[in-house]
């Protein structure tokens, strides 16, 4: 029994998520999740380009020159 107590304890966070995975996967929310992921990656990459306009531009001059 002790070995048990200390296995639980020892691996607490990983069976944690192991729960939680199985959870999100049985309720589809993992489509959501990636949604949101989607949705906040193609923020983060907007809010880049408006920022740096012309290393951007000029980047994407300089890997369309490669092609």
């Amino acid at each position: 029994m002790d070995e048990f107590k200390k296995f639980i304890s020892q691996y607490r966070g990983a069976i944690i998520g192991i729960i939680i995975a199985i959870v999100v996967l049985a309720t589809r929310l993992y489509a959501l999740i990636v949604g949101v992921l989607l949705i906040l990656a193609g923020a983060f990459i907007g809010n880049y380009v408006q920022q740096n306009k012309e290393d951007v531009k000029a980047k994407l001059k300089k890997f369309i020159d490669k092609m």
